[in-house]
């Protein structure tokens, strides 16, 4: 196993084991200015597994990646695919839900 795969095979490996339907696992990696983005995807129904409570499973998986990516000298990081997110849409970030909801007619009468 080559230092550029370890982060993937890694990955894989765990997830793997946790998982109930293996074989729907699969990691994609790509490499660019930023550093390496591990793209995981698993099945829907293990979602729960990779993410854990409150998201204590994912968070554990990234801080071992970065590890793993310090030990290369390179900056790794993770994103899980959420199939049910792709069927919702994207999420509108807090800047654009704040700036939705601000009543601007009110904005000259602040006194700062």
């Amino acid at each position: 196993m080559t230092n550029t795969m370890q982060d993937k095979d890694f990955l894989e490996y765990v997830v793997k084991a946790i998982v109930n339907d293996p074989d729907k696992v699969s990691v994609t990696r790509t490499v660019d200015e930023r550093g390496v983005l591990l793209d995981l995807k698993v099945a829907p129904e293990d979602m729960g597994y990779v993410i854990g409570r409150r998201g204590q499973t994912a968070q554990s998986l990234r801080t071992l990646l970065k590890i793993i990516g310090n030990k290369n000298n390179a900056r790794v990081n993770l994103k899980i695919y959420d199939p049910n997110e792709a069927a919702r849409g994207p999420r509108m970030s807090r800047e654009n839900v704040s700036a939705r909801n601000i009543d601007t007619s009110s904005v000259d009468d602040l006194k700062i």
